[in-house]
């Protein structure tokens, strides 16, 4: 029987007492919630957003226990540039242990995450292990037309990197016109909205 918080935040581990993956804590309760669950850091794949309310919430919770708050930014929606990616790689390298990985409801941006941390941990030898975080069960990863390049990406990158590592691929080769190329190549031009140039946010989608 899994917990209620487990539940309610959309908490599972993806390498136990390791890596997590969770969705926002929008009751309150992600700075108890993360000391119970020993958490060290946390990767917040909604970016910085100093202006709003749960970025702050969020930010003094962790530092009130002394949680590194690490922020990257992913959108489900827009092919990922670089340096987002490379802030990303970054981010797992050095995030304290246990880390989880956080974005709205941690189906999607999560998703692909923690594909990419496995991949990132484990090499291409891990490639089914990272398929299977896009799961619709447990993860509830249901992708809307836009978000369907998500999983992709992991045939793209390992395709793409001819045996070179993720890291070293992506800081030396990836762009995301390679990766939009690769997509309509294959079909898959409308699993996009875009490359990503500047979020449209607001306090709940970001």
């Amino acid at each position: 029987m899994r917990p209620l918080g487990d539940i309610l935040y959309n908490f599972h581990w993806v390498v136990p007492g390791e890596c997590g993956r969770m969705a926002q804590p929008w009751a309150g309760g992600m700075g108890p919630y993360l000391e119970r669950r020993g958490v060290k850091a946390l990767i917040n794949l909604r970016g910085r957003n100093d202006d709003l309310s749960w970025w702050k919430n969020e930010t003094g919770a962790t530092a009130a226990r002394g949680i590194a708050h690490l922020d990257a930014m992913l959108d489900s929606r827009k092919l990922p540039t670089r340096a987002m990616l490379m802030r990303l790689i970054e981010a797992f390298d050095s995030a304290p242990r246990p880390f989880v990985l956080k974005c709205s409801g941690g189906q999607d941006r999560t998703s692909f995450a923690s594909a990419l941390y496995l991949i990132h941990r484990g090499g291409w030898a891990a490639m089914e292990e990272a398929r299977a975080q896009y799961a619709r069960f447990p993860y509830l990863h249901f992708p809307k037309k836009h978000q369907r390049w998500l999983k992709p990406f992991l045939d793209f990158a390992a395709e793409e990197s001819n045996g070179s590592s993720l890291a070293s691929w992506i800081g030396e080769h990836y762009t995301p016109d390679r990766l939009k190329s690769w997509l309509e190549s294959r079909g898959l031009a409308d699993a996009h909205g875009g490359i990503f140039l500047v979020p449209t946010r607001s306090p709940f989608q970001w």
